[in-house]
């Protein structure tokens, strides 16, 4: 679903990413670690066409993102509460992000009754704009709104932040089912070696731009990834 090649970029002669390959097959749980300033937002970043790469391409379903925009009818994300309009209550918001994606009032409110748990009456109908709501909140916001329309491909990066253990655990659950009961590609970055092992049957580990472990995850993958980041 997702192919990286010869992929890198550079500010000022600094290079902060360069993957000469990685593939993303269709249907993957995967999960993307690594320290402040390894460059998984610069690669998000590129995934997204938010940057232009420095050499090299990423394709989504074969389709070069920075050349052609046919990748984003169903590709969605949400990397930061930049991704939300903060002068819109939740509900104006999923339905605008809807018309986007071409989904009309029933359809969206047929997808938002499937995360009442997770929002935890939180979200709807607390007359608040998106702005006024805690970061946890806002996130909830988000990371649903990302799901509307069917997508093929879900990017997160950094989910379970500002979430509270219980939601943390609906997340991981709602993650799986997208992956492996809708086929959905999903893209997570975490910070947390827990949450993304449990949650991603794939890992990738990244470390000053360049790919230092792809892991198959196993039992033995949490032990693995904490004596990498111990040294």
């Amino acid at each position: 679903m997702i192919t990286v090649k010869n992929l890198s970029k550079t500010y000022n002669s600094t290079t902060v990413l360069n993957i000469d390959n990685l593939d993303i097959p269709k249907g993957q749980s995967f999960g993307l670690v690594g320290n402040n300033g390894a460059g998984k937002t610069t690669f998000f970043s590129l995934l997204l066409d938010l940057i232009r790469p420095s050499s090299g391409y990423i394709k989504n379903n074969n389709i070069p993102v920075h050349e052609s925009e046919d990748w984003k009818p169903f590709t969605s994300s949400f990397i930061d509460e930049s991704f939300l309009i903060g002068y819109l209550t939740a509900e104006e918001y999923f339905y605008f992000i809807g018309e986007l994606r071409g989904q009309n009032k029933a359809d969206v409110d047929r997808l938002l009754a499937q995360f009442s748990d997770f929002f935890h009456d939180e979200i709807l109908g607390q007359k608040k704009y998106l702005r006024d709501m805690s970061k946890g909140n806002q996130k909830k916001a988000g990371i649903v709104a990302s799901f509307i329309g069917n997508p093929k491909v879900v990017i997160l990066d950094e989910p379970f932040a500002n979430l509270d253990p219980t939601t943390q655990i609906r997340l991981k659950k709602i993650i799986k089912e997208l992956s492996q009961e809708k086929d959905v590609t999903v893209l997570v970055s975490s910070h947390d070696l827990l949450h993304v092992t449990e949650v991603c049957e794939r890992i990738v580990v990244l470390n000053k731009g360049t790919v230092v472990k792809d892991i198959q995850t196993s039992t033995e993958t949490l032990k693995e990834l904490e004596s990498f980041f111990a040294e």
